[in-house]
Order: structure tokens, then sequence, then C-alpha cells
């Protein structure tokens, strides 16, 4: 069996060939370009699917990791690096493009709980979820070994749960701990404190440089990332007793260059208020395994696990 997967990234566009068992064969990379004409953005993807395409044609399914809720249904639309889309059938052009071939498409968090469940820090996990972090916060759930994604689609959207700020304003889980959420609370602590720091240097203000500027001891950056941590933590406290997973793995851009910096507080504020090891212990929380080819991998594994399921039915 042979199974395409695609990653639609918003800055790079990624694909590669798998065999039955998720073991990857080929891959390809090229750049995004969200900014070009749609038709431009679909020929690259295209393109790069080509790249990994076997020799005899011979393609079972194909999986597509896209960054919008609504995926499943073969649309992209309501996705930030192409707002442009409003419900472009991805899906039945890429299968019109390659023969007719199945192609199945879930969003980037699904996928990449879907991916650590079967080759990474989740695997045999039941229940198990699967949060990124980076730009905003998503979530995955799996349990007995398939996506739950809830009526519509968007379960497990961890990063869009409500908090009441220390201002009185109610904000979402991302705003205090995704990478636009790290700057502005960083843009605060700035504000209302005195101490040297190396964040009021000239450039550009981003979670990069105040990640980096906590691993090097600036206590503004230290303060700013235990800050998050918290409201982190809180958040999970949430998803750990809605879920009761066995696993909730961590990934995306900003836990991958925080790490501990940033678990270790949400750590405190898990064991400090969650009080039953029925819903918390310390091996809890794990660091995703699986890196840039989460999304990559869990395409694959969705297209495999679908298109199977599909031969069982016909065969009822």
């Amino acid at each position: 069996m042979t199974i395409v997967g695609i990653d639609f990234g918003g800055t790079r566009l990624r694909a590669a060939r798998f065999d039955e068992h998720l073991n990857m064969l080929e891959r390809a990379e090229t750049p995004t370009l969200a900014h070009e004409p749609q038709q431009a953005v679909i020929q690259r993807i295209l393109d790069v699917a080509r790249q990994v395409w076997p020799d005899d044609g011979k393609v079972e399914a194909v999986g597509i990791s896209a960054p919008c809720p609504m995926a499943h249904t073969g649309m992209v639309g309501h996705a930030a690096v192409v707002p442009d889309w409003v419900d472009v059938p991805l899906a039945q052009w890429v299968s019109e493009a390659f023969g007719g071939v199945p192609v199945y498409m879930e969003n980037d968090a699904n996928l990449g709980a879907l991916a650590e469940y079967h080759k990474g820090a989740a695997r045999g996990a039941n229940p198990a979820v699967y949060m990124t972090i980076s730009t905003g916060i998503g979530g995955g759930l799996v349990i007995d070994g398939q996506l739950f994604t809830g009526k519509s689609g968007l379960a497990i959207e961890p990063g869009h749960s409500k908090y009441r700020g220390p201002d009185g304003h109610i904000y979402s889980l991302q705003d205090f701990a995704a990478g636009p959420g790290i700057v502005r609370l960083a843009r605060l602590k700035l504000a209302e404190t005195a101490k040297e720091s190396q964040l009021r240097e000239s450039g550009e203000l981003t979670g990069k440089r105040v990640g980096e500027a906590a691993q090097a001891g600036d206590p503004v950056a230290c303060a700013v990332i235990e800050e998050a941590g918290w409201w982190l933590g809180l958040g999970l406290i949430n998803v750990a007793l809605m879920c009761n997973p066995e696993v909730i793995v961590l990934g995306g851009s900003v836990v991958m260059a925080l790490g501990d910096l940033l678990l270790d507080p949400a750590r405190r504020v898990m064991a400090e208020y969650v009080v039953d090891p029925a819903f918390y212990s310390d091996d809890l929380l794990q660091l995703a395994h699986l890196g840039d080819d989460v999304c990559l991998i869990g395409a694959a594994s969705y297209a495999r696990d679908r298109s199977s399921a599909l031969a069982q039915a016909q065969l009822k």
C-alpha cells in the first residue's frame, strides 16, 4: 500500500510518500508563497506531490493536512494563511489531478494528534490529546485509536477557551500562551517595570526574541514566559478534567522553542490545582516527538485509516 501525505503550511508545502506502516520513503518541499494567486499555490501543491509520486503511479490514497477548521469537508476556507480562499475544493482538485485517487483532508491539529498517537509521544495512549502552540493554539483528541472531532469537526479547540484576565476583560487562552499572546504580555511587562531588559533594544518585538531572551536569563522575558506558562497550565487543567487523557502531547513552534521554560510553570499550576491523581500525574505532559514531520505523518495516517475503513465497509 502506497500513501502520499501533503502538508499545506503557511510557509512551506511538503509532500511525502509512505508505505502502509507509515514509514516515510521520500519527501519534497517548496515554499507556499501564500500571497500569490490561488491557482499558483494549488499548482505548487500538485507539483510537490508529483515529486514523491511513485513511478508506477500506484497510490491508494492521499491525505492532506490543511490549516483551516473545516478541512474535513475537503474545502479550504477561513484559513489565516490564505484568508481570501473561500470554500476552495482542494481535495477534489487534487483527486482529479491524479486520476481520481481518493483524497482525505483534515485540519493540521487533528492530524498532529493522529500522528503522535501512531508514531510519536502518544503511541498507544487512550485517550490521547495533542495541542499545538504557535501563532494560535489548536488541539486534537484520539479515542480508541480514532480521531474524535465532534459534531462540526471542531472538538478540542483549547486556544479559544475563555478566561478573565487581570484587567477584568475576557481573553482566550491563546491571548496569553500563543506566540502573539506572549508578545502582548511582554509589552505589558515592559510598561509596568523599570527593570533592564534586552527586550527594550531596538527592533521588532517577536515571540522568538522573547523566548531567546528568557533562555539567556533576561528577568523580564523570564517573567513573561512564567506568566504564559501559568495561563497555559490553567488551559491544560480544563483539558485534563474534560478529557481525562492518558497523555497530553504538546507541540508547535512555541513549545518546541521554549520547552520546559514554558511547561514547568504549567506543570506547577496543574500539580497545585488538580489534586486527584486520576486527572494529573508527573508524566501527563509530554513534548511532541515528530517535529516538522508531524502533519505529513498525520495526513498519511488519516488517508490510510480512511481508505482501509472504506474498503472494509465495501466488503460487508
